[in-house]
């Protein structure tokens, strides 16, 4: 699991992040990266980055759905790390995802990150 300070949880923040941030989609997910937001105190600059998911329906039964979280949330922990301060993250799980090897949604994740200029460490799973 994120630490609690790395999690985004209030929908506000998912809509702001989804409405005002900048994607890039791949076959098993897309992501939505706000970097240093300024309307939410929450996500100032100087304050950690912070990711949320959205795996809805579309990809499976809830076992799958959450056997896809566990393995995104895995990729994540590692990744905010490299990410410049006061970053929101939210991914959205593809029903292609359900299929994907941690391996494969490693390389997807890295790709849409490269792809919106955020640098994060490049790892293999």
């Amino acid at each position: 699991m994120l630490p609690r300070p790395r999690r985004i949880t209030r929908p506000q923040d998912f809509r702001l992040v989804l409405r005002r941030g900048r994607r890039a989609g791949r076959r098993r997910l897309v992501v939505h990266a706000l970097v240093a937001p300024t309307a939410s105190t929450a996500s100032a600059p100087g304050h950690p980055a912070r990711a949320g998911l959205v795996v809805g329906r579309g990809v499976g039964p809830a076992v799958t759905r959450h056997r896809v979280s566990r393995r995104l949330r895995h990729l994540l922990r590692p990744r905010l790390e490299g990410l410049p301060p006061g970053t929101d993250l939210v991914i959205r799980a593809q029903p292609a995802a359900a299929d994907a090897t941690s391996s494969e949604l490693g390389d997807d994740l890295d790709a849409a990150l490269a792809r919106l200029g955020l640098t994060g460490p490049r790892l293999t799973e």
